[in-house]
């Protein structure tokens, strides 16, 4: 998928880069992306660690043939979903306001792609 044109010269963009909007904007996407990011590999790490090493642990089982790893292992599946739903949520409050008055600001035009297609 190709990323949308942007009409921006790269003397511009430069400016965009080093004005504190942008800055601020980079950083309330970094306090979001980065400790989410940590926060899920962790947990990943936990599960491959408990099936690796604690196979006693993650046989037992919880209710008829379902075992904990079974359960922890959806339970993956569902901090991936309720993860891309909090940033969605979150990038609609915090990171796309800002982004739109940057753009705005600066006169650079995107073209998102469903804009094109229509």
């Amino acid at each position: 998928m190709e990323s949308p044109p942007i009409a921006t010269a790269p003397a511009d963009v430069q400016l965009i880069d080093d004005s504190p909007e942008f800055r601020t904007l980079r950083r309330s996407f970094r306090s979001f992306a980065f400790p989410v990011t940590i926060g899920f590999v962790l947990w990943y790490l936990l599960y491959v660690l408990l099936s690796c090493y604690a196979p006693g642990l993650m046989g037992t089982k919880v209710v008829g043939h379902i075992n904990v790893a079974l359960v922890l292992g959806l339970l993956q599946f569902a901090t991936t979903f309720a993860i891309a739903a909090w940033y969605a949520r979150y990038a609609d409050r915090r990171i796309d306001p800002p982004a739109a008055a940057i753009r705005e600001a600066h006169g650079a035009v995107v073209h998102a792609p469903r804009e094109s297609a229509e």
